[in-house]
């Protein structure tokens, strides 16, 4: 590798927690280290970074754009100090504000991907989710098959047709220069996507925290525990309201919050 670097992050950052359960078919995220193979121009480069026990992150790759790469898929320009202030007695985040410092999720190498990641996560569990994204990256691009190849991969008739033609239809990446609003607001329109699928564009493919996992399965549980009955989807719409512009963030501390057990609940045994 060419290039080396040595990143600080803006505000609160850990490595090691937001790389968890973040692995899948093009990175390996462990023990506060991050390597990537990722597609720059016509060729596939390699990035590899870990992080120092003062904060900094150290880089390595085959090119500048491997340092931009790690810059943006681990989220290090974007400084969260303000929601940890804003939430800090928040009654549902707080604890887990305290507890699981500097996490902050990352991103694919790509729009496409995260898109990839929306369709097949939709309705099952997140291992077999993964297994299909793994799948079709291997296979190649999504954007050459029809979607009978797809659907061998795992991924539904319907699923796999949105996916095709959003790939056909947009140019992915350039989404990252529009407002996070008009995204969703043209994500929303399309069949075969939702408020959870925008989620996890916006999140994982953009960057941008105005818009979170909404109707997660796990935020369903979290608002059903919350409740002390089962609710519906779209019920645990609320758990993000209060939080605006930082509910895409908010989405993911509840997930790890709940998931941890830091999150009050009115009645855990029940939950």
């Amino acid at each position: 590798m060419l290039v080396r670097a040595e990143l600080r992050p803006r505000g609160p950052y850990s490595l090691r927690v937001s790389g968890r359960l973040a692995s899948d078919a093009t990175r390996v995220v462990a023990d506060g280290s991050y390597r990537a193979t990722f597609r720059v121009g016509d060729r596939l480069e390699r990035a590899h970074a870990l992080q120092r026990s003062d904060g900094t992150i150290v880089v390595a790759a085959d090119s500048d754009a491997g340092v931009y790469h790690v810059r943006f898929a681990l989220g290090l320009d974007d400084d969260h100090s303000e929601f940890v202030r804003r939430f800090a007695q928040d009654p549902l985040l707080g604890e887990t504000l305290r507890q699981v410092r500097g996490l902050r999720p990352l991103r694919t190498g790509t729009v496409a991907q995260a898109l990839l990641r929306a369709v097949a996560g939709q309705l099952i569990r997140a291992q077999e989710a993964r297994r299909i994204e793994r799948r079709v990256i291997q296979l190649a691009s999504p954007a050459r098959f029809a979607p009978a190849e797809l659907a061998r991969a795992g991924l539904g008739a319907r699923r796999a047709t949105a996916l095709i033609r959003l790939c056909r239809t947009l140019d992915l990446e350039r989404l990252k220069t529009q407002p996070t609003a008009a995204v969703a607001h043209r994500l929303n329109r399309e069949r075969g996507l939702g408020p959870w699928s925008v989620g996890v564009v916006c999140l994982q493919g953009l960057g941008r925290y105005e818009y979170g996992l909404a109707r997660d399965l796990g935020l369903v549980k979290l608002a059903a525990a919350l409740a002390g009955r089962w609710v519906e989807a779209e019920e645990s719409d609320h758990l993000l309201a209060p939080y605006g512009e930082w509910a895409g963030l908010a989405s993911v501390y509840l997930l790890a919050g709940f998931s941890r057990g830091l999150i009050p609940l009115p009645n855990a045994a029940a939950a």
